[in-house]
């Protein structure tokens, strides 16, 4: 087929996204036939256009003629005959194989020979769809993303059978749209939501099992990979029975039980509980459509199950890494004396050194003045033995990530240390239980997870084991609100909450490369653009290190017995190779050495 002109296009199905794609289709000049069978829609879609273009006008991104222009371009219809004169049409129906199937059977005695039909859907298969039309060399899939007018991302979805002309053309209309899009095959969830769904899955299915309440695993997400919403948060914007269907699709097609519907998804939309949209699901809203989350019965107290905390002055933190002496730093700028303990005077030296170049930067930066960094600094006290650990209320240890080493380490703090001191480990990965059952005193042990950087990042996952007491488990969250963290309570099991969703995901983006899907910058790209990740997956395993990001993966896939979280077979031979990310100069990309 010749490349269309695609100067006037249909949007079939005016929704929230329908509306959105019509919005932006008017503002780039096209002509657009926003048609939806409901009357009531087609009104609302008009009067959605024209406060959208009015607020544009009021943000000064349109002037009052772009405005009347744009609006003039649009035209509201109740007839699917009117989309004869386009050469696109997206169709934008809900998430029905028999709906979309009518559409797409009328539109072939409706368009003209040359006309491209597009599905809007992010679930089903664009390739059935197409099998079932005409001409199936000019269906093809186009994602939007939510909202249309301030995503970037476009998915262009081929089938075996689409025409190279028509991916051509509508790349070409995503472009001159200002967006970014990437080319991808059909198969359900394409790449951004191939990648999210999974994720939100195991979200549920987390939150299901009462590993965590719904309020800490949001938390651990925002704070602890910068994601704007939380898991669950956004599984009620997205809409739970239409996440459902995604992951049903999903599973379908790869019979990964990763990807099969956690119950509680099911259960909530038999109930009606479907989100936002409802006004309930996993949180409760003020009112159907709202985005406000008022308390409900689920609502955690505010001191609900816990202990009296024990008096904390002076802390005592082990190891001489980046994450040792940033752990020491927050302290110290939080008023606690620090004892920092290093296998020598000289490591311990060197560790407090790199307390003062950071709290210098900080000064630099206008965030503390020079005398509260002095301050900070004569609070703490190098030393290159565990006996100066003898009268701290806290020992913290951020040693190496060997299960043997840690319980060498709480072994020996077990002996040093005052009765009544609280032991904590800073873990991502190991069992904490078996660092307590290396004491004599299992119920004073606890997690306390910081991440990296730990002077900038807000999140602490507080991990209790089975023997941890209530006064120390209370102990821990009174700390974190001293020095300004985020306490997030969990169960001692492999991940906690954030490497336990975050890794699967990642090894399922590699995944993605080791069978030639989509390129490293498309998936990055989508999980930026589509997903508003501050990182691609494959930005951040080579930052995080791929053989840190095996080694946790291992772990997970030991813990769980899942075979869907067996590691990436080109994880491991990456690892294998050397190419460890960027402290290697190489991982999924080359970098410059230093």
């Amino acid at each position: 087929m010749d490349r269309p002109s695609l100067s006037t296009v249909a949007v079939v199905g005016l929704g929230t996204m329908g509306t959105g794609i019509a919005e932006v289709l008017v503002r780039a000049g096209r002509e657009v036939v926003g048609i939806d069978s409901s009357q009531e829609a087609a009104g609302r879609a008009v009067a959605a256009l024209e406060k959208a273009t009015a607020r544009a006008v009021s943000r000064e991104r349109l002037t009052g003629r772009e405005r009347g222009e744009a609006l003039a371009r649009f035209r509201a219809s109740t007839d699917l005959r009117d989309a004869a004169g386009a050469g696109l049409v997206i169709e934008v129906v809900p998430e029905s194989y028999p709906l979309k199937h009518e559409v797409f059977r009328a539109l072939d005695g409706i368009v003209k020979p040359g006309a491209i039909l597009a599905t809007g859907t992010n679930a089903l298969s664009v390739t059935r769809l197409a099998a079932d039309s005409a001409h199936p060399e000019r269906v093809l899939g186009l994602h939007f993303f939510n909202p249309a007018p301030a995503m970037k991302l476009v998915e262009v979805v081929s089938s075996v059978l689409t025409s190279p002309e028509a991916v051509e053309a509508v790349t070409a209309l995503a472009h001159e749209l200002g967006k970014e899009p990437i080319r991808v095959g059909d198969r359900p969830g394409f790449v951004a939501d191939g990648l999210l769904f999974g994720y939100l899955n195991q979200a549920a299915a987390m939150y299901e099992s009462a590993y965590a309440t719904r309020e800490d695993i949001d938390a651990a997400m925002k704070l602890g990979c910068g994601l704007p919403m939380g898991p669950l948060e956004l599984l009620d914007l997205i809409g739970v029975d239409t996440a459902r269907t995604v992951l049903e699709a999903m599973y379908a097609e790869s019979h990964d039980r990763l990807h099969a519907p956690a119950p509680v998804l099911g259960q909530l939309a038999r109930a009606g509980l479907t989100g936002r949209k409802a006004g309930r699901g996993f949180y409760t809203y003020e009112a159907p459509g709202s985005a406000t989350v008022v308390p409900d019965a689920l609502t955690p107290g505010a001191d609900a199950g816990r202990g009296t905390p024990r008096h904390v002055g002076r802390v005592g933190v082990a190891g001489s890494g980046t994450m040792a002496s940033g752990i020491a730093e927050v302290f110290a700028k939080a008023g606690y004396d620090v004892v920092l303990v290093a296998r020598g005077q000289e490591k311990a030296g060197a560790a407090k050194a790199r307390i003062a170049s950071s709290l210098a930067r900080s000064v630099k930066k206008g965030r503390m003045s020079a005398e509260d960094r002095e301050a900070a600094l004569a609070r703490v006290t190098p030393a290159g033995s565990l006996e100066a650990m003898a009268e701290v209320d806290l020992a913290v240890e951020a040693v190496a990530e060997d299960l043997t080493v840690k319980q060498e380490l709480f072994a020996a703090l077990d002996g040093v240390c005052k009765d009544g001191a609280v032991l904590a480990t800073t873990t991502s990965s190991l069992p904490v239980v078996a660092c307590a059952r290396a004491t004599g005193r299992p119920q004073d042990v606890v997690g306390m997870h910081f991440f990296n950087p730990a002077p900038a990042m807000k999140l602490v996952e507080v991990v209790r084991t089975v023997l941890t007491g209530d006064d120390v488990h209370a102990t821990v969250r009174a700390v974190c609100s001293r020095v300004r963290k985020h306490p997030v309570d969990c169960g001692d099991r492999a991940g906690f909450i954030v490497n336990a969703l975050l890794f699967p995901y990642l090894n399922n983006a590699v995944k993605m490369v080791q069978e030639h899907y989509a390129t490293l910058d498309d998936i990055d790209a989508a999980m930026k653009l589509g997903g508003g990740y501050p990182m691609g997956p494959f930005e951040l395993l080579d930052v995080v290190g791929l053989d840190v990001s095996l080694a946790i993966e291992r772990v997970l896939h030991e813990e769980f017995r899942e075979p869907g979280l067996a590691p990436a077979p080109l994880l491991e031979h990456l690892v294998a190779a050397g190419c460890l990310g960027r402290k290697s100069g190489r991982g999924f990309r080359e970098y410059a050495r230093r």
